[in-house]
């Protein structure tokens, strides 16, 4: 593999397929900057939660839209932990934007024009060198279309959920596994039908189905699939 040549590598698909693990895993091999766009999002959430501007009545878009420009996102690298964390206006909320509670209101709040607008936006200026990894839901359509890998990840609804509700029970929250498996099926409905950027497989993506892959299984594949990407 010709280090000297760098490659954007495009990571799409739904919710808890594994696209930040073997996005962050593919980067550090690879010596690559990985961005999680889902986190960004996620924290977008979080601050229309913080503000008032969403709950489970109501939200009030036009409120979050005129707040944008308050809205800092930053990735600040931890050592100790091995990968970037989220930050917020300066402040860590790497744990608080992977509750089930934001989770909710992702997909709602990525819905709105401005706010992909302006995410797009940070997006393509951190790809401008190269040597990136990047996952989320339009990467390969919207932020790079002319991305030199795309993939696009995929897993049975019954899996996504089993595995989310085990990552959620893990880290201590109480929620049950019908709780899980709505919230992937309808993060699944709202991404998949939403006129601004909808979930959709790139032209040209690779699509890889891990129901039944262990994680090292998919990494040996995708990295396969990045070394001839690169050789190219």
């Amino acid at each position: 593999m010709r280090s000297d040549k760098k490659i954007i590598i495009a990571i799409d698909g739904f919710s808890s397929t594994g696209k930040s693990t073997v996005a962050k895993q593919l980067a550090s091999k690879l010596g690559y900057i990985y961005v999680d766009t889902g986190a960004m999002y996620r924290m977008v959430a979080l601050f229309a939660l913080e503000n008032g501007c969403i709950d489970t009545s109501n939200f009030d878009s036009k409120k979050l839209i005129s707040l944008l420009d308050n809205v800092e996102l930053s990735f600040v690298f931890n050592a100790e932990l091995g990968f970037a964390e989220a930050y917020l206006n300066n402040k860590n909320v790497e744990k608080r934007i992977r509750t089930l509670e934001v989770s909710k209101y992702v997909s709602t709040v990525a819905s709105i024009s401005e706010i992909r607008v302006k995410l797009v936006d940070i997006q393509q200026e951190m790809g401008k060198n190269k040597g990136l990894v990047m996952d989320g839901r339009d990467i390969g359509t919207v932020v790079f279309p002319d991305a030199e890998l795309k993939l696009f990840m995929n897993a049975s609804a019954s899996t996504r959920a089993q595995r989310r509700f085990d990552e959620l029970i893990a880290k201590g929250e109480e929620v049950t596994y019908d709780e899980v498996f709505e919230n992937v099926t309808s993060r699944d409905a709202q991404d998949t039908s939403r006129k601004d950027s909808p979930l959709v497989k790139a032209e040209h993506a690779i699509e890889i189905n891990n129901s039944n892959l262990t994680r090292k299984q998919q990494f040996d594949k995708i990295y396969k699939l990045a070394v001839l990407a690169v050789e190219a």
